[in-house]
C-alpha cells in the first residue's frame, strides 16, 4: 500500500541544511522542490520549504520533507537560509516550484493543514497519484 506523509523538520539554520543534505544525497529519489508562501491572518508572508521523494526500496513510501513557515518573506529580499535551499536544489537540477497556500493558524489541526497542501499539490498534478 502506497502512503504520502509529511515529515516536518524544524525551521532553523540547522534543519534547513538537514533538509538540503536530503536532497544532495537523495538525489536520484527526489522528484520535487518546493517554496509554499502563506500569510498569516493579519497579513505576515512566510515561506515553507519542501522536497517530495520516491519511494526507498519497495516501501511505497513517498516522503514530502518540510520546514514550515519559518522563513519570514520580506519584500525585495531573500533570505539566507532561501537561497542555501534553492542552491542546493539547483545543484541536483530542481527548482523549487512557488505555491501559494494557506497559512497553517487558519486549521484547527496540523494534520488537516498537511491534508490540505496534499490536495493543493495533487489538484495542481505537483505530486504522483496514489494508485
Amino acid at each position: 500500500m502506497r502512503q504520502q506523509r509529511f515529515i516536518e523538520l524544524g525551521e532553523g539554520y540547522s534543519d534547513i541544511y538537514e533538509l538540503c543534505e536530503l536532497i544532495t544525497t537523495n538525489s536520484d529519489r527526489l522528484q520535487r522542490t518546493f517554496l509554499f508562501k502563506a500569510a498569516t491572518k493579519d497579513g505576515s508572508p512566510s515561506y515553507s520549504l519542501a522536497a517530495s521523494f520516491s519511494p526507498a526500496g519497495e516501501g511505497g513510501f513517498y516522503p514530502i520533507y518540510i520546514c514550515r513557515e519559518g522563513i519570514p518573506a520580506k519584500q525585495g529580499s531573500v533570505s539566507k537560509r532561501q537561497l542555501v535551499f534553492e542552491e542546493a536544489a539547483a545543484s541536483v537540477g530542481s527548482k523549487p516550484i512557488p505555491v501559494e497556500l494557506k497559512h497553517s493558524s487558519e486549521f484547527p489541526e496540523t494534520k488537516l493543514f498537511y491534508q490540505y497542501v496534499t490536495g493543493v499539490l495533487r489538484l495542481n498534478h505537483l505530486l504522483p497519484p496514489l494508485d
